[in-house]
């Protein structure tokens, strides 16, 4: 019996009715331990990351080669991940406590070693995803329809920082979009090509293929993607022709990776 094929057959059969413009191929699953924010990947290993902790997997056998937490440091919500230029950059909030506050842990992908810090404080929001593109690091704050919160989730903000964390530019969701997302907001996201980027919500099993407007202050949401994962923190391996896309089923405690036609 095909598990994969089957499971797919579903995901189509739930989105037989969905407005998409593409959809995935080729997927794989990989069960973990826990799953429970996101993933980020290298040529080698991918990386598991949860409220408080990180588990580094073989990218060849799914197994687990090291770990790490920070519980006993008071972090309690990473969100998401990157591997960059030999480095780990983790996204970190304190959701759902308020003041919203947000920081960037890095680390030493090899040992896990934490290396790094840079803190936000209370700015935008809640830091859900980081990428780095053209000297340039991109950051998503995400703002949330719950009581108490000082803003709804039509203030999350895409911002553009230089390589020193000084902020540059800053953009909008549509609010289409932003309607995708519920009451929560965007989870993850990165640069796919030099003009485009891939987002996820918190919940619905697709990505959001979205750029920069030309004019104007508010995000180009250009088309819709079916994928087999459920929003969160998602990753992208360029190391790979066609890249493969990495992103976690939390409620099963898994790592799914796929394609996309494109």
């Amino acid at each position: 019996m095909n598990i994969n094929r089957i499971y797919k057959g579903i995901i189509l059969l739930l989105f037989a009715t969905a407005q998409i413009d593409a959809q995935f191929k080729n997927m794989e699953i990989i069960p973990v331990e826990k799953a429970q924010q996101g993933v980020a990947v290298d040529s080698d290993h991918f990386y598991v990351i949860n409220n408080f902790t990180i588990t580094k997997h073989a990218k060849s056998s799914g197994k687990k080669v090291a770990d790490w937490s920070g519980e006993q440091f008071g972090l309690k919500h990473l969100n998401s991940g990157i591997v960059i230029d030999g480095k780990l950059y983790c996204v970190h909030s304190n959701y759902p406590a308020l003041p919203m506050v947000s920081s960037v842990e890095i680390f030493d992908p090899e040992t896990l070693e934490h290396i790094g810090t840079h803190s936000f404080g209370i700015a935008y929001g809640s830091l859900t995803w980081l990428d780095y593109k053209d000297n340039s690091w991109w950051a998503v704050f995400a703002n949330y329809n719950k009581e108490g919160y000082p803003f709804p989730n039509t203030w999350t903000i895409l911002v553009q920082f230089s390589d020193k964390w000084k902020q540059l530019q800053s953009w909008i969701f549509p609010t289409d979009l932003i309607e995708k997302f519920g009451n929560m907001s965007c989870s993850g996201g990165f640069w796919v090509k030099d003009d485009y980027m891939y987002i996820t919500g918190h919940d619905l099993q697709e990505f959001y293929q979205i750029r920069l407007p030309q004019m104007g202050s508010v995000l180009i949401w250009e088309k819709t993607v079916m994928v087999p994962i459920t929003g969160q923190g998602i990753a992208v391996d360029k190391s790979r022709i066609p890249y493969v896309y990495y992103g976690i089923d939390r409620k099963k405690g898994q790592v799914i990776r796929f394609t996309i036609e494109e």
